[in-house]
């Protein structure tokens, strides 16, 4: 080896050592964003009924029943066996296509459940086909999993609209509050006033003329499904207050007296028992 030779490597391994290891390069991997179109679909149907479809055939056998409805031309374009679809708002399954007719099998439940069991041939029914991605949600989140049924026991026309009374079991008034929604046959309503019992609607004459509300009248039986979150917030409310024992009835008032006179009679406390018994329940919520 040459002089030269020498001297470059000897430079080299002088340059390596005071330079130190050679730091390998990492490269930091990013995850990657979820897709927008991955994610899954809140609601199975949205409550804006898509118009009425006629009973071809109801074949009851007591616990059981054969549905057969004939849709408006093209409804059912791209249908499969299996497919959702939601018929006075109670979510039904697909298990054959003719044409522009699909059947349904009515398990017990479902005919006890809902007013699908009193349906003779030539009736109409509400339907909805189930929402898919990027559909628009003009109504609400309707499950099609009716909560229970109610009838019409009020009902006045107008020029321009029509107020429509309900009653139900009492035990769901408490999900059904003013301005709310509901699910009545499938229809994504709004709701008027309510009281224990009973509530109100008032429909606009395209929902008249867009659903079976146009063959409906006194005595009519309609399913309703209670909006989910509604429920769910009142459930857990009523649960969380009783586990903590605040669960009781408030106390009545008078209502013979005006409220700021009861009130201040209610709250009447002599100074020693507030300062030693009293206790704010509000402190147990925090």
């Amino acid at each position: 080896m040459s002089a030269a030779s020498v001297r470059s490597a000897t430079g080299l391994s002088a340059r390596a050592a005071v330079s130190g290891p050679r730091l390998r390069s990492r490269v930091v991997r990013t995850p990657a964003r979820r897709s927008r179109l991955a994610v899954n679909p809140v609601a199975l149907f949205t409550g804006l009924v898509q118009g009425t479809a006629e009973v071809v055939s109801f074949a009851n056998v007591g616990d059981f029943a054969r549905l057969k409805l004939r849709f408006p031309p093209n409804t059912l374009d791209g249908i499969l066996i299996g497919a959702s679809v939601a018929c006075n708002g109670t979510c039904l399954t697909v298990v054959e296509t003719d044409g522009d007719c699909a059947c349904f099998d009515l398990i017990v439940e479902t005919l006890r459940a809902t007013n699908l069991g009193e349906l003779e041939p030539g009736g109409l029914v509400n339907y909805e086909r189930s929402a898919r991605v990027g559909d628009e949600i003009g109504g609400h989140n309707v499950s099609g999993h009716v909560s229970t049924k109610a009838t019409i026991v009020e009902q006045e026309d107008t020029d321009n609209n029509r107020k429509v009374v309900f009653e139900l079991d009492p035990k769901w008034s408490k999900y059904i509050l003013p301005k709310g929604f509901v699910a009545v046959d499938g229809c994504s309503l709004t709701v008027g006033e309510t009281s224990p019992g009973r509530f109100n609607v008032w429909l606009i004459p395209e929902t008249i003329r867009q659903t079976v509300f146009k063959n409906k009248g006194l005595g009519s039986t309609v399913n309703i499904e209670i909006e989910s979150q509604t429920q769910t917030i009142v459930d857990t409310i009523e649960r969380v207050l009783e586990e903590r024992g605040l669960g009781a009835k408030p106390r009545r008032v008078d209502t013979s007296e005006s409220s700021s006179n009861a009130a201040s009679k209610t709250y009447q406390k002599k100074p020693a028992a507030v300062s030693d018994a009293y206790k704010d329940p509000m402190d147990a919520l925090c």
